[in-house]
């Protein structure tokens, strides 16, 4: 019997990426999408790549007693109000990819959702956190180092993002004619994910308290986030490459390369692909992800996969698109 999956907010740009995984998904039937502005319309009227794919409608109906799995696409802040308004059977596994619970607490139970960080612990989650975009592209960069107790200094992080990072709804600084050919900086030093990288680092490197000086950067491309990130470190190049390779030995979608990577090797893909260079006495490491993949509804289905006991890679062996 397949995994019946519903899906809330099903009109932004992360439930449109789930879809186009889902519906191709072998072990997954979708359930129900739920958008109550798009009720009764075509999903694909609204996720437009999946016409001739789905006959699947919006309903404002919430059959929630009718799935196994349940991912909230839903802005920000909006999640938590879902969860705190309706009665999700304690059987249905969630997976939210807003920030709402991305927080450790004591007063939710849901598990950060970063498998290549917490891979056992999803496996036995009933909720789960999945992380932000630059989150997981910083994280994993960083990670390794942080096993070994080798983040000892401030961390210097540039990260460009796609426009799709900022979501479906238009704004002054997403639509086509300011994107285009137009680079700009925003929430330097003060981003939301500095809190879940560093409450991971700490995880690994108990006390870490250095500073991660990061500017997130806007793109003039859809999608796609292309970090990177410098700090000292005693290690060699040959060193730091091994250290690397042995942390993401067995992630099913981390790769780390010789090669001076580039965007394109990762859009379309639920791949991380990772470089590191010695120059004097710094580590520069590059990450490269899909932001709405790796980032976002990749990992999810990833995350679902582990909380369903499926081989964590199926239906997400997705190719690049290429030149």
């Amino acid at each position: 019997m397949k995994i019946q999956v519903g899906i809330i907010g099903g009109a932004g740009y992360t439930a449109g990426e789930l879809l186009r995984i889902l519906i191709f998904h072998p072990q997954v039937e979708v359930a129900f999408v739920h958008s109550s502005s798009n009720a009764g319309n075509a999903v694909s009227a609204v996720h437009e790549g999946l016409l001739g794919d789905t006959n699947l409608r919006f309903t404002d109906a919430l059959p929630l007693d009718r799935v196994d799995v349940l991912f909230l696409c839903s802005a920000h802040g909006d999640s938590r109000k879902f969860m705190e308004s309706h009665h999700v059977p304690e059987e249905v596994r969630v997976i939210d990819l807003s920030t709402d619970y991305r927080a450790q607490s004591a007063e939710h139970s849901f598990v950060y959702g970063l498998p290549e960080l917490n891979r056992e612990a999803i496996c036995r989650a009933q909720r789960i956190a999945n992380p932000g975009c630059f989150a997981t592209a910083i994280q994993l960069a960083l990670l390794p180092l942080a096993a070994q107790g080798l983040l000892r200094d401030e961390v210097h992080i540039h990260a460009i993002t796609g426009s799709t990072g900022a979501g479906v709804k238009p704004s002054a600084t997403s639509h086509f004619s300011w994107r285009s050919n137009n680079l700009s900086v925003y929430k330097a030093f003060t981003h939301q994910h500095l809190q879940e990288i560093g409450q991971s680092l700490r995880q690994l490197q108990p006390g870490f308290d250095r500073t991660l000086n990061f500017i997130p950067v806007r793109g003039d491309f859809a999608r796609g986030i292309f970090a990177s990130l410098y700090t000292t470190c005693p290690l060699s190049e040959e060193d730091a490459k091994t250290l690397y390779e042995t942390y993401y030995r067995k992630a099913a979608f981390t790769h780390v390369t010789d090669q001076n990577p580039d965007l394109k090797q990762v859009v379309n893909t639920n791949k991380a692909i990772l470089h590191v260079e010695k120059h004097g006495d710094k580590l520069l490491i590059i990450s490269c992800i899909d932001n709405l993949l790796k980032g976002a509804s990749g990992q999810a289905v990833q995350n679902m996969n582990l909380m369903c006991g499926l081989d964590e890679a199926e239906g997400l062996r997705l190719k690049p698109t290429g030149f």
